[in-house]
């Protein structure tokens, strides 16, 4: 390990997360702790201000990779509605001198607009580094580049899942995450249940590339683990997803968060190919070819998090595959040590880099348990005690959710931690929220004019798929198809269904979700309730993912002939009390409703909090699509 004078400052970072007019929160991550001066240009006037250690909490998470989370009180709310210049001064030298890839043209630092209601936002999920789909978020970078007024930027940047994948990592980008575990010190940690004693052993072990099933014990009992983890999930309805070189450690996940989101660690490493066999040496080589284009188009993604509020959410692929899908899921991998710790990590990784920059003070008690355990590490070892005391606490937590303040008010759903399980069998599928949440839910909506709900997975998603995923369900293999969907529990299906319906709930809603890989926009209406409300679906496609092309455009097309407006089907559905008018998308061919484009969403609000405009800007290139209102 080089010394630390050898580093830079700063590795990733900052990313603006949760902004308001009398409160700014931060993200970076350091290479030491770092004396910040955080200064404010508006109007032709600048404000500076000191952090100290009120206003930006540290988390070591190696010898040279400190967390620091920026959350500055203000006394006098800021302006809104205009540009807000912000630099960070370390040692004298602003944002302009050690990361210039974040400022835009001619700029001396980056900015950001306080709006005084959601006008517009973005939105997207789903973002793989290797997958050959072009980088989503450059859609950002260019709407922010041709942004000269400040009506003109959206309000903030919705990420609503799989910011990273956890359980989906190609061969390349596992060496460059080494490579920078061992150039920033991340701490080792010790993996029981194992067949390796630590991770410095997992690291160097011959199976850690592309083979890390065979790291499990091997016991006849563990084949339902060794498919939950490491087997390589196969999915032959709609995908196929690899699992082989499945995060393992903390410091994996800590350093795959740096390395999708900035360009900086990159530069710090000098990566040759682990020993692989001719055939993996092709795998190899061929997702190099991805990770290559990926990492060119960081520059532009770390300048969108600099410029833009980004708030975030989790979903399966953050943590692992069909987290939590059943109870029997449940059973399996928290009923192992090894498992438990795999998810353990992957979703305190998540804590730092994700949850905690939506609403920091909820997350002080868990904090400072992981600032106790990562103060003084044994021989560079986390305490294994401690760390599973912090991941058990972790995983009974239940505020991963929030609501923002705004106009309409968002509110971001947890799908994930708070799960209705079936009452019938352990195998089949549980519901995206219990009643206690969805109790909790209907609370905070309570007399809203309107609201934006995000929801990872669309409430109201496609409904022939629906029914593929629930025969599956019925036949006892629902992990073969994802078979995560709103309407696939009654209990969960019936109550959200109602909160709708209820009087004093808002009478606009706009559901913002991800998670399926393609876009669509429906129009819900109740029947025979002329009041309302209306009710809008809008599911955009992956960041950096796709749906098979050829399996969608069936689906679409077979969805429309089983499902149409008078088709008896509709009545075996859960929805058949509401009238669901899907949008067309404008450069769709003929009769098309489902837009397979990696990219990312974007929204234009009216004073009512109804969406006015709906487009989906495309990664490669094409022209924004508009998702066009039925006639």
């Amino acid at each position: 390990m080089l010394p630390p004078d050898t580093l830079p400052a700063v590795i990733a970072g900052p990313l603006l997360r949760r902004l308001e007019p009398q409160r700014l929160v931060l993200w970076l991550m350091g290479t030491r702790e770092l004396v910040l001066t955080l200064t404010l240009h508006i109007a032709g006037q600048t404000r500076s201000i000191v952090l100290d250690q009120g206003q930006c909490q540290t988390v070591a998470v190696g010898h040279d990779a400190v967390i620091h989370l920026i959350d500055v009180p203000l006394d006098d709310a800021l302006p809104q509605d205009e540009v807000i210049g912000y630099d960070l001064l370390i040692d004298s030298l602003g944002i302009a001198e050690w990361a210039p890839h974040l400022l835009y043209a001619e700029a001396q630092y980056p900015s950001f607009v306080l709006h005084s209601r959601i006008h517009q936002l973005v939105h997207g999920s789903c973002r793989k580094p290797h997958h050959h789909a072009d980088e989503g978020l450059l859609c950002v970078d260019r709407l922010l580049a041709e942004a000269h007024l400040p009506e003109q930027r959206p309000a903030l940047l919705m990420m609503s899942g799989d910011q990273v994948y956890a359980d989906d990592v190609a061969g390349p980008m596992l060496r460059a995450i080494h490579g920078l575990i061992a150039r920033l010190g991340l701490f080792d940690e010790y993996l029981e249940g194992a067949v390796i004693d630590d991770s410095a052993s997992l690291y160097g072990h011959r199976a850690s590339y592309y083979h890390r099933a065979d790291l499990l014990p091997a016991l006849d009992s563990n084949e339902t683990l060794r498919e939950r983890f490491f087997g390589g999930v196969k999915k032959p309805i709609f995908t196929s997803s690899t699992a082989d070189n499945h995060l393992v450690t903390f410091a994996e996940v800590m350093a795959m968060y740096l390395l999708v989101w900035s360009p900086t660690p990159w530069n710090l490493l000098t990566l040759a190919p682990p020993r692989l066999s001719a055939e993996e040496q092709q795998r190899y080589a061929r997702e190099r070819v991805q990770i290559e284009r990926f990492r060119q188009g960081l520059p532009g993604v770390a300048r969108v998090f600099a410029h833009l509020s980004t708030l975030m959410i989790f979903d399966d692929h953050d943590i692992t595959d069909d987290w939590n899908l059943s109870a029997q899921w449940e059973e399996t991998a928290y009923g192992h040590p090894f498992s438990k710790r795999i998810i353990g990590n992957a979703l305190l990784a998540y804590l730092l880099c994700q949850g905690w920059g939506n609403q920091p003070d909820v997350f002080g008690p868990l904090v400072s348990q992981v600032q106790a355990l990562t103060t003084q590490p044994q021989a560079n070892h986390l305490d294994a005690s401690a760390q599973d005391a912090l991941l058990e606490a972790l995983l009974k937590f239940q505020q991963w959710h929030y609501v923002l303040p705004t106009t309409p008010a968002l509110v971001v759903l947890d799908t994930r931690t708070r799960r209705w399980r079936s009452e019938f069998t352990l195998k089949q599928p549980s519901g995206l929220l219990d009643w206690e949440a969805l109790s909790e839910l209907q609370q905070e909506l309570l007399d809203h004019p309107s609201a934006i709900i995000v929801s990872p997975a669309p409430i109201f998603g496609v409904k022939l798929i629906e029914t593929v995923q629930k025969v599956f369900s019925w036949c006892g293999h629902p992990l073969l198809v994802d078979a995560e969907n709103w309407m696939a529990h009654r209990g969960a299906a019936q109550v959200i269904l109602n909160i709708f319906r209820h009087s004093r709930t808002p009478g606009n809603y706009v559901i913002l979700s991800g998670d399926v890989h393609y876009s669509f926009v429906y129009e819900v209406l109740i029947r025979h309730r002329n009041a309302g409300p209306k009710i809008w679906q809008i599911t955009s496609s992956g960041i950096k993912n796709e749906f098979p092309p050829r399996l969608l455009e069936w689906f679409d097309r077979l969805n429309r002939w089983l499902y149409s407006p008078r088709s008896p089907l509709n009545w075996f559905t859960r929805r058949r009390t509401m009238q669901v008018v899907p949008h067309i998308p404008e450069h769709a061919e003929a009769g098309e409703r489902l837009w397979n484009s990696a990219g990312i969403g974007q929204v234009f609000f009216n004073e009512q909090g109804q969406p006015e405009e709906i487009y989906q800007h495309n990664a490669d290139g094409q022209a924004r699509t508009r998702m066009l209102a039925p006639k």
